[in-house]
């Protein structure tokens, strides 16, 4: 069985450098055997990769490759607390979406995340969900993503 940081690499994809802190937060707490991360934002080398609404300048494919980065954000402030990646199970993903009143497509943005972490942990990815439209998100990002972890054994 492959490890998490195997199946990103089969993604093309690698755990990202932490993003660090816009304002007076940690971008992860560990209590117990939870991890609880801060709303990660799109960023890849400290910028946004889009800004705008869904619905709007942003399309909702767009932004589902948002929530991914998003997840893999999360993914890299979840390892920082945690150590290894390998005993890890998500459990509560929430989902904003900074989206145009008429878009009603939150949940299928929301997949961009869900469906990476289901890739990268297999059932450990299996996880409960919520997809929140918004009128605004930090930095006008169309979509932030938090996490609540499990780190098993």
């Amino acid at each position: 069985m492959n490890t998490p940081e195997e199946r990103l690499a089969e993604l093309g994809l690698t755990v990202p450098e932490v993003v660090p802190p816009l304002a007076v937060y940690v971008p992860a707490v560990r209590v117990g055997s939870l991890v609880y991360t801060s709303g990660q934002l799109p960023i890849i080398d400290g910028a946004l990769i889009a800004t705008g609404k869904v619905g709007g300048e942003i399309t909702p494919e767009q932004a589902a490759a948002c929530a991914q980065q998003c997840a893999l954000n999360a993914i890299a402030a979840i390892r920082a607390v945690a150590g290894d990646l390998s005993h890890i199970r998500i459990v509560k993903v929430v989902a904003f979406v900074a989206s145009t009143p008429d878009f009603t497509g939150q949940p299928g943005v929301a997949n961009g995340a869900s469906e990476l972490f289901g890739a990268v942990f297999g059932d450990a990815g299996v996880h409960a969900r919520s997809a929140v439209g918004v009128p605004v998100l930090p930095l006008d990002a169309p979509v932030e993503v938090e996490v609540i972890a499990e780190i098993a054994g």
